[in-house]
C-alpha cells in the first residue's frame, strides 16, 4: 500500500501543471450546471415506497379526502361571517381557488359550493338542499337570505367545520394535484408566490385578513426562507476563514482550504443538475454539512503542511509529505462519510435517498479537492524562511498547553477516563431510550412559532374543530356489500372506541352518517341516531351517503372513518395508531378488514415509522464499515474498539442532546446524526495514523498517543470549534429547522471532539495495556512519515 501511495505522488506531482488545468477545466463546467440548479419540493416523493398506508393512500386516493390540501379562511378584522361584505369576499376567495392551477375543482368546498348542502327535516321526509341555493349570487344577498344562509349551515352542521366555532371566519378546502394533465410536476416554491399575489395580496386588507396553510404553503415559506440559509452559510464561511487565518497566520494558506471545499460544493450542483435532480428546500443544510466535512480535512492538511514548513521543509516537500501522510487516513475517513450518507438510502422515502445521493455525491469529490488538489496547490507556494520560523514557534506554543490534555494518555488518568466513558455510554443510552422519531411540535416544525404559516395555523386550529391534521382509517369488505349492515354496526362501535384516545378531537365517517341520515329519515327522534339494522334501509341511506366524496365507494366495498387530530406531533400520532391497531386486533371481523392509514398524519406516520425502522440498520451499517476500514489499515481490533467506542458515546450523546431540546429525528436531522459520526471518524483517523506512526518508530503506546495529540490535537480542536461557532449562528435563523439544526451541529462537533481527544487516547492506552502487542508495529502499515 505504501508503494501504491508513493507512486501516485510522484504521478501528481509529476504532472502538477496537467492535473489543476484538468481540474479548472472540469470546475467551470460544472459551475455552468451549477447555476442551473433551482429549488424542487414534491408532496409525492416524501411518501415512503411499499409502506402499507401509502398502498392504502395511492388505492383509495380517488375516493378519499387527499392529503395534499390547501386550507384557506376568510377572516374579517371584526364582526361575523354573516355580513354582506364578508360573504362576497368569500365568494370571491372561492372564485379565485376554483381557478388555480392544479386543482381538483370537484373537491374545492366552502359556503358557496354546492357540495355543502344541509340534509333537512321535512313534512315530507328527509331533503337535502346546498347551503346557498344555485340562483343566489353575491349582489343578491339581503339580511334574510344571509339568515337563511346561517340557520343553514348550523342545522348542517359545519360549525366548526366550514365555519368557525364563534363565526368570524369560514374555510375553503381545496386537494392539490401534483402533475397536471400533461404530466408536468407542480414548481411548489412557484405555485406558493401565485397563492400569494392570486389570494393574499388580492383579497386581505384593512378588512379582511386571509389565511393560508398547506403542504404547498408550507413548503414555499420554507423555500423563501432558504434565503436566510445562505446568509448563515456565508457568515460561518466568513468566521471559518478569519479562525482558519488564525491558524495558520498565512492569507493564501487560509484561502486555500476554502476555496479546495467550494470547488467540491460546485462539482455536486453541477452533478444534480446533470443528474435531473433539484434541491430540495428541507435539504438545503445538506450541501453545507459536506463542506464542514471538507473544511476539516482541508485544516488537516494546512496543520500538516505548516508542520513541515516549521520543521524546514520546502514547499513542494511539505506538500508531497502531506499528500503520502494523510491520503490513507483521510480517504479511509471520507469513504466513511461517503458510505455514511450512501446508508441514507435504505430509508425508502425518495426524498431522503435523493438527498443521500447529493450528500454522498459532495463527499466523493472532497478525496480529490481536498486530499489531491489542495497539497498539489500548496506545493507552489513561495514559503519564506521567516514564516517557517513563526511558525515552528507557534507550533511550540501550541504545543505547551496540549502537553496538559494529553496527559490523559498516561496509565492512570487514562483508566479513569475509560471509566468515565463507559458510564456516559450508559447514562446516554438510557436517556435517549424514548426520543422522538417524528417532528415534537404543532404547526410545521421547519418553520419558527411565530412564522405567519403557524400563526395560521393555531388560529385555525383553535377556530375549527376538525383540525388540520387527519387519519383516515379504512374499512374493506367485498363488492356490492350496501345491504351489510354488519359493516356500518362494527364500524360504529370503531368510532366510540376512538373517541376518548387522547389526540383525537372529534370523529366524522360512514357510520356517524349513516347515523345523521336515519335520524333525518325518521322526523328527528332521537332513538333513531344509529346504525339501521334493516338492510333495505341501510342500502338507501348508502347512497345518499355516497353523493359525498370522501366516506366510500359506492358499491360498499370501502367504507372509511376520519379521525381528526390535535396536532401531528409523532407521540399523538403514534398513540392514535397504536389505538386503532389494538381496536383491529381485539376485534377481528369476518366482513370487514381495518386498513391503516390515508390523510396528511397517516403519511406523516409512515415517515416516522420507515425512519425509526431504517435508522439502527443504517447505524449498524456504518459502523460495520468503520471496522473494516480500521481493520484493513492497522489490522488490529484494539483500533476497532478505540476508534468506534467513542462514535458510538457521541451518537447517544447527540441523541439525548435531541430529546433534551426536543429536537425530533426526522428526514431533516437524520443527515446531521450522519455527518457527526462522519467528523469523529475524521478525528479518529487522523489522530490513530499518527499513533501507530510513533509506535512504528520504537515508542511506547503513551508516548506515541502523546505526540499524536500534540500533532494533529491542535488542528482538530481548532476544526471543531470553529465549525461548531459557524454554526452556531444558525440558531438566529428565521427556519426553525435551521436553527435546530445549528444547535445540534455545534454539540455534536464539541461531542466528538470531546471524545476524539479523551475516550479515543484513553483507550488505545487502557487497551494496549489490558492486551499487550505480541510483536512491534510495523511502518509499511502506515503510508505516513
Amino acid at each position: 500500500m505504501n508503494g501504491i501511495v508513493r507512486r501516485l505522488e510522484a504521478l501528481l506531482f509529476g504532472h502538477r501543471a496537467a492535473v489543476l488545468v484538468a481540474i479548472g477545466v472540469l470546475t467551470a463546467v460544472m459551475a455552468y450546471f451549477a447555476l442551473q440548479l433551482r429549488m424542487d419540493a414534491g408532496f409525492e416523493k416524501q411518501m415512503p415506497i411499499g409502506h402499507e398506508y401509502i398502498q392504502t393512500f395511492r388505492k383509495y386516493s380517488g375516493d378519499l379526502f387527499g392529503a395534499n390540501r390547501l386550507t384557506v379562511v376568510v377572516k374579517p378584522r371584526q364582526g361575523t361571517i354573516w355580513t354582506r361584505p364578508a360573504l362576497t369576499r368569500l365568494y370571491d376567495v372561492t372564485q379565485a381557488v376554483l381557478f388555480l392551477p392544479n386543482i381538483d375543482r370537484l373537491g374545492v368546498q366552502s359556503l358557496w359550493t354546492p357540495n355543502s348542502f344541509v340534509n333537512e327535516i321535512t313534512e315530507e321526509g328527509f331533503r337535502a338542499e346546498p347551503l346557498i341555493d344555485g340562483t343566489i349570487s353575491a349582489p343578491s344577498l339581503t339580511d334574510d337570505v344571509i339568515a337563511k344562509i346561517r340557520r343553514s349551515t348550523s342545522d348542517g352542521g359545519f360549525i366548526g367545520t366550514l365555519v368557525s366555532r364563534d363565526q368570524t371566519s369560514a374555510m375553503i378546502t381545496a386537494e392539490l394535484d401534483e402533475y397536471d394533465r400533461a404530466g408536468n410536476k407542480l414548481d411548489y416554491v412557484a405555485y406558493n408566490r401565485l397563492l400569494e399575489e392570486k389570494l393574499r395580496s388580492k383579497f386581505e386588507d384593512k378588512d379582511f385578513e386571509i389565511q393560508i396553510i398547506g403542504f404547498a404553503k408550507q413548503v414555499g415559506d420554507i423555500a423563501d426562507g432558504a434565503s436566510s440559509v445562505l446568509v448563515f452559510c456565508a457568515i460561518a464561511l466568513v468566521l471559518t476563514a478569519l479562525a482558519v487565518f488564525w491558524y495558520c497566520h498565512s492569507v493564501r494558506f487560509t484561502v486555500l482550504p476554502i476555496l479546495c471545499s467550494l470547488t467540491s460544493l460546485v462539482w455536486q450542483f453541477g452533478t444534480l443538475r446533470l443528474l435531473g435532480f433539484g434541491l430540495d428546500p428541507l435539504a438545503v443544510l445538506v450541501p453545507f454539512l459536506v463542506f464542514a466535512i471538507g473544511v476539516s480535512h482541508g485544516v488537516q492538511q494546512i496543520n500538516y503542511i505548516t508542520r513541515e514548513l516549521a520543521h524546514g521543509r520546502t514547499a513542494m516537500q511539505a506538500a508531497r509529505h502531506s499528500f503520502t501522510g494523510l491520503l490513507v487516513p483521510g480517504t479511509l475517513a471520507l469513504v466513511t462519510a461517503f458510505v455514511s450518507f450512501v446508508t441514507l438510502v435504505i430509508v425508502p422515502i425518495p426524498m431522503v435517498r435523493e438527498l443521500a445521493i447529493t450528500a454522498s455525491i459532495g463527499v466523493a469529490y472532497k478525496i480529490v479537492t481536498n486530499l489531491v488538489m489542495l497539497p498539489m496547490l500548496a506545493s507552489w507556494f513561495n514559503v519564506s524562511k521567516a514564516y517557517a520560523e513563526r511558525a515552528l514557534a507557534r507550533h511550540e506554543a501550541r504545543s505547551r498547553w496540549l502537553r496538559t490534555l494529553a496527559a490523559v494518555a498516561r496509565p492512570r488518568n487514562a483508566l479513569i477516563a475509560t471509566v468515565l466513558t463507559v458510564l456516559l455510554l450508559g447514562a446516554a443510552m438510557f436517556e435517549s431510550r424514548d426520543r422522538v422519531v417524528g417532528t415534537v411540535a404543532p404547526g410545521a416544525p421547519e418553520l419558527a412559532a411565530d412564522a405567519r404559516f403557524n400563526r395560521d395555523a393555531l388560529s385555525i386550529s383553535k377556530n375549527y374543530d376538525i383540525g388540520l391534521d387527519w387519519l383516515t382509517v379504512v374499512f374493506e369488505a367485498a363488492p356490492e356489500s350496501c345491504e351489510n349492515v354488519a359493516i356500518g354496526a362494527y364500524q360504529d362501535d370503531f368510532a366510540w372506541a376512538m373517541q376518548d384516545v387522547p389526540g383525537v378531537i372529534s370523529i366524522n365517517g360512514f357510520s356517524s352518517l349513516m347515523r345523521t341520515y336515519n335520524l333525518g329519515y325518521n322526523e328527528g327522534n332521537p332513538k333513531m341516531s344509529a346504525v339501521p339494522i334493516d338492510s333495505g334501509n341501510y342500502a338507501a341511506l348508502a347512497t345518499e351517503i355516497g353523493r359525498m366524496r370522501g366516506y366510500m365507494r359506492k358499491d360498499c366495498s370501502m367504507t372509511a372513518v376520519h379521525l381528526f387530530l390535535a396536532d401531528h406531533k409523532a407521540t399523538t400520532i403514534a398513540g392514535v395508531i397504536r389505538a386503532v391497531e389494538q381496536f383491529r386486533h381485539a376485534n377481528p371481523s369476518k366482513d370487514v378488514k381495518i386498513r391503516l392509514a390515508s390523510g396528511n398524519a397517516g403519511v406523516l406516520a409512515a415517515i416516522n415509522d420507515e425512519v425509526e425502522r431504517s435508522e439502527r440498520p443504517m447505524l449498524l451499517y456504518v459502523y460495520v464499515t468503520i471496522m473494516i476500514l480500521v481493520l484493513l489499515a492497522y489490522r488490529d481490533v484494539r483500533a476497532v474498539i478505540a476508534c468506534c467506542l467513542p462514535l458510538t458515546v457521541a451518537t447517544f450523546v447527540g441523541y439525548w442532546f435531541m430529546k433534551e431540546l426536543e429536537i425530533g429525528l426526522t428526514v431533516a436531522t437524520l443527515p446531521v446524526m450522519v455527518l457527526a459520526v462522519g467528523i469523529g471518524v475524521d478525528y479518529a483517523f487522523y489522530i490513530y495514523n499518527r499513533l501507530h506512526a510513533h509506535m512504528a518508530e520504537g515508542q511506547n503506546i503513551v508516548q506515541a498517543m502523546e505526540n499524536a495529540l500534540l500533532e494533529v490535537g491542535m488542528a482538530t480542536i481548532f476544526t471543531a470549534i470553529t465549525l461548531a461557532i459557524g454554526v452556531s449562528t444558525w440558531a438566529f435563523s428565521a427556519l426553525k429547522f435551521q436553527a435546530d439544526m445549528g444547535k445540534l451541529l455545534a454539540f455534536m462537533f464539541l461531542v466528538n471532539l470531546v471524545m476524539a481527544m479523551t475516550a479515543l487516547p484513553a483507550l488505545a492506552v487502557v487497551l494496549e495495556r489490558l492486551f499487550p502487542r505480541r510483536s512491534a508495529v510495523r511502518a509499511s502499515k502506515l503510508m505516513s512519515h
